[in-house]
């Protein structure tokens, strides 16, 4: 196996820098590896920009996150909160419906029929009644906190004032703004005042969250039913977007490498030395990338999902197992591939079969005149003598073309 390893290894050198069997210059070298790297830097930019094409499941199920974080609160203002958060974008922005219909634009997929349905209730919660409410609930939320600042200020105070009185210091010297004495009743009045903001706070949320605009997307966010049916969608979606990303991205690859194994071919049969020998880097280029992601399929698309699935069922949960199931399964496919391509795809007697048919070089394919044993591009010699007759016949061939004898 390590004979036929190291002829392809020098098969592939070989074409990597020769033009008609000739070493091309190293300064010819170095610009057809720039040019390499500049090609492969090019795919894999392409790569990544159709592999963000198909929608993510996130872009999907745009509204899966919030609705999740939604059902996990347990405060008693989350309704509230999750309105106020609906409320506060201004009129001027994009609705959360022009939201997705951004993203659907950009992508290829749509987003779910829940998500939209989500879009539109939540659009409704933005009226000018609720507005109102939450205008007049930051209003008051400002007089508390400045409620709670004078407060604060005059317990800080209250020691100072109180030194001021013992000493019997006048009203008119004093730094402070409240006397000792009419600290408890100003502390009283104004927490007073506070719990009465308060009050008129939560009749407000209260309105908000009972508002005929607000009861759709709330009844919505507690639909187990609808969630449900979002989440195994988001689940499925989550399972099946890395290898739709690795198809579509082996669409991209698949006519760079037919257009350059086409041209390498059509160039090799017509001795178009330059053009053959840049032909197949870009082959080997476009190959590299393909490469690439036949190894990520292996780790990130719907084949490991289900070797994990399949691990955490069989093997208690100990999903590293999987990373042994790959180290031994890899190597006897990789076996098993080497051994498929030596026996049939560059099998040199299957190959012989047909280069002979149409009057090639046995080893390096190039044309051959009618009397040529040898071959004038790569010196192989065409034929050989049979062992029966002796009379000369093609190397490589299961019989001689004299006698018709099996040749060993």
């Amino acid at each position: 196996m390590a004979n036929p390893l190291k002829r392809s290894l020098r098969r592939f050198f070989r074409k990597s820098n020769q033009v008609n069997n000739e070493p091309i210059n190293k300064v010819s070298l170095v610009v057809i590896i720039l040019i390499d790297l500049f090609i492969l830097s090019n795919v894999f930019w392409g790569l990544h920009d159709v592999g963000n094409w198909p929608i993510s499941p996130q872009q999907e199920h745009p509204c899966y996150s919030e609705w999740v974080a939604y059902r996990q609160q347990t405060n008693e203002n989350k309704s509230f909160e999750f309105l106020q958060a609906a409320l506060v974008r201004s009129p001027a922005e994009e609705s959360l419906q022009e939201r997705y219909q951004t993203t659907t634009s950009e992508h290829l997929g749509q987003v779910s029929e829940i998500c939209q349905t989500y879009a539109s209730r939540y659009d409704q919660v933005q009226t000018a009644a609720n507005q109102q409410r939450l205008a007049a609930i930051n209003q008051r939320e400002g007089e508390i906190a400045s409620l709670e600042a004078a407060n604060r200020q005059i317990r800080e105070q209250y020691d100072s004032t109180l030194l001021e009185a013992l000493a019997g210091q006048s009203e008119e010297l004093s730094i402070n703004e409240v006397e000792a004495a009419n600290a408890k009743q100003e502390l009283d009045r104004n927490t007073a005042q506070i719990e009465s903001l308060t009050d008129e706070i939560d009749a407000l949320k209260a309105e908000v969250v009972a508002d005929a605009s607000s009861q759709p997307i709330l009844s919505l966010l507690m639909n187990d039913g609808q969630f449900a049916q979002l989440e195994q969608q988001y689940n499925r979606a989550n399972f099946w977007h890395p290898t739709i990303q690795i198809f579509f991205q082996g669409l991209f690859l698949i006519p760079l490498l037919t257009i350059a194994w086409a041209v390498h071919q059509l160039a090799q049969r017509r001795n178009y030395g330059l053009v053959a020998l840049l032909s197949w880097h870009l082959l080997v280029i476009f190959t590299v990338p393909l490469i690439v992601k036949v190894f990520q399929i292996l780790q990130v698309g719907a084949l490991f999902s289900v070797l994990t699935d399949l691990a955490i069922v069989l093997l208690g949960g100990l999903q590293f197992l999987v990373s042994y199931l790959y180290i031994l399964l890899i190597p006897l496919l990789g076996f098993g591939l080497i051994k498929f391509f030596q026996k049939v795809v560059f099998n040199p007697k299957v190959q012989a079969a047909g280069r002979v048919q149409k009057g090639r070089c046995i080893r390096c394919a190039k044309k051959l005149h009618h009397a040529e044993t040898h071959c004038p591009h790569c010196g192989y010699g065409q034929l050989r003598e049979c062992p029966t007759c002796h009379v000369s016949t093609y190397r490589l061939l299961p019989h001689c073309r004299a006698c018709g004898a099996k040749l060993p």
